[in-house]
């Protein structure tokens, strides 16, 4: 397989199922900023955390790879001729929303109470957690635009709405786990 096509030469890219659109396109910002979650994921992972957690976030880049196929498919060519759809890859289900909840939970008998925002840092680890939050924010929030464009299956968008959750609370576990200071955020007076 060539990685290079030179068909996107002049600023256009193929969805899934052949349909050109610019690079700058919603579809495309859409899932090229669920790549670039999917990368920072893969950050967290090789840092030194407990396996669990690096199973964990295996799995997730796992479902963000298909959060961008789905992304990627112009739903007008998502069925083929034949009736079938064009994707033969699971979709993201309840099953996989509920699992980043009851991980959420499991994490947050371990923490004390949230009492004040709290602010990135502490420790490299968590700062890659705060940032992967924020991409994942980002990239729900292009998935949010374009729905309202096209329709985007329900549970995708559902997925990325936790998965930025999740990773505020590992950002929070991994504080924790890693003896960093959690900061809060108490304003200044003015």
């Amino acid at each position: 397989m060539k990685i290079y096509t030179k068909t996107g030469d002049k600023g256009t890219t193929a969805l899934f199922g052949g349909t050109r659109v610019p690079k700058h396109h919603i579809r495309i910002e859409s899932y090229g900023t669920v790549d670039e979650l999917n990368s920072y994921l893969g950050l967290i992972r090789d840092q030194k955390i407990d396996a669990h957690y690096k199973d964990l976030l295996m799995h997730i880049q796992d479902r963000l790879f298909t959060v961008g196929a789905v992304l990627a498919t112009d739903p007008e060519k998502a069925i083929l001729k034949n009736g079938k759809e064009r994707l033969n890859i699971p979709k993201i289900s309840d099953e996989n929303i509920e699992r980043l909840e009851q991980e959420m939970d499991t994490m947050n008998e371990a923490l004390p109470p949230m009492t004040h925002f709290v602010l990135p840092g502490g420790h490299q680890t968590v700062s890659f957690c705060h940032i992967a939050r924020c991409v994942c924010r980002r990239a729900e929030r292009l998935a949010a635009e374009l729905n309202d464009m096209e329709a985007v299956e329900p549970n995708t968008l559902m997925y990325l709405n936790r998965l930025s959750d999740y990773l505020f609370v590992l950002a929070r576990k991994l504080s924790h786990d890693l003896q960093a200071d959690e900061i809060k955020w108490i304003p200044e007076k003015v």
